[in-house]
């Protein structure tokens, strides 16, 4: 798919949504800056991050200008750029609260990568910040966002599979630099889960489109590796929906590479393998008239995701994944935390009856092929 320029033509400017990009991490330029100038609806208007440098060299890559280029220090100087509308923040998840709150006082709308916090309490203050600000808070579930998990959803929910009995999902992958973020207590709040099980936790609750009343967990913590001296190494958790459905999801941090999603009901089947990478989902349903596995058009899953939250903006609409889907997650996760120390299962708050309780407006999807 050819790139389109990250300069906004004149006469679509007013519809386009500029972002400032917050965090230059390898996120931000191998996905984020790239689906960008894909977007209809959004474009990279600014750069914040803690290396100068590196930041400038960036804005001359993508035909930004130095003066589009902020440090952490700078951030609040964000109010001022007028064709900054939106931020985009990929920082440490400790980090996510403080600069959500310092957007949200700037005015700035506000799409903000997983998991929204480091705990429930954590991304609630987040979601609160920005309701009295009066912007809008993204949770950034890609995701949530490709036709190919869309399709997955509709085969569950329309009836296809039959009843739905039994899911599970597996994401795991190793983690082998004992020094990075992700394996700091501080920083991310947990190991694998809230990093990569999170994908298994966030799309068996779509597919679904309910709530899980309980969770059953054990985690693995092995002495002796200094890359989990601080957070677990494995995790695998059970979740009860209503009407007697059950999932299970396993995540870890020293597995070979491995993400799927699998649907089970009395009539039908769905394979997702791989589930969750940024390129080559593959669907598979079958049931009594064969196998099928439906394919689109080319997509970018970030790009999507700028769409979206480009166009909720413009027509003043909820987004599908709000800060409250993330705050939802993070309710989750805590109890599975809670069942791994005691061992015990933990019900959680009696989830609303009606269908994707926390999610807004539906997004705008590619097409089959």
């Amino acid at each position: 798919m050819p790139l389109k320029p990250n300069i906004p033509d004149p006469k679509s400017e007013a519809r386009r949504v500029g972002f400032a990009l917050v965090g230059i991490g390898k996120l931000t330029a191998e996905e984020l800056i790239p689906a960008a100038r894909t977007s209809e609806d959004a474009y990279v208007a600014a750069l914040v991050t803690g290396e100068e440098d590196k930041g400038e060299a960036f804005a001359r890559a993508f035909d930004l200008t130095e003066e589009d280029v902020f440090t952490y220090d700078e951030f609040e100087k964000l109010a001022d750029r007028e064709d900054v509308e939106a931020v985009y923040i990929v920082l440490p998840n400790s980090l996510h609260r403080e600069y959500v709150e310092r957007a949200a006082k700037m005015g700035k709308h506000v799409l903000c990568e997983k998991p929204l916090g480091v705990n429930a309490d954590d991304a609630q203050a987040m979601v609160d910040a920005c309701q009295k600000a009066g912007v809008k808070l993204m949770t950034a579930y890609r995701c949530q966002y490709t036709p190919h998990h869309w399709a997955a959803r509709e085969a569950v929910q329309s009836g296809k599979l039959g009843d739905v009995k039994v899911l599970d999902s597996v994401h795991v992958q190793v983690e082998d630099d004992p020094t990075v973020w992700r394996l700091k207590m501080d920083y991310a709040g947990g190991g694998p889960l809230p990093d990569i099980g999170i994908y298994s936790l966030n799309i068996l609750r779509f597919v679904l489109g309910q709530e899980p009343e309980w969770v059953f967990a054990h985690q693995h913590q092995p002495k002796g590796d200094p890359r989990f001296k601080e957070v677990e190494e494995s995790l695998s958790f059970m979740l009860g929906f209503p009407d007697g459905v059950m999932a299970n999801a396993l995540t870890s941090y020293d597995a070979f590479k491995t993400t799927t999603l699998r649907v089970m009901g009395n009539k039908g089947s769905l394979l997702m393998d791989p589930a969750f990478p940024y390129q080559g989902v593959k669907l598979t349903i079958s049931d009594e008239e064969g196998e099928t596995s439906p394919t689109f058009a080319p997509y970018d899953q970030f790009g999507l995701e700028f769409d979206h939250f480009a166009q909720c903006i413009r027509q003043d609409r909820e987004p599908w994944t709000p800060g409250e889907e993330g705050v939802q997650d993070h309710v989750i996760m805590d109890a599975i935390y809670e069942s791994a120390r005691t061992g015990q299962v933990v019900k959680l708050p009696k989830p609303r009856k009606k269908l994707d309780a926390f999610r807004g407006a539906k997004p705008r999807l590619p097409g089959k092929k």
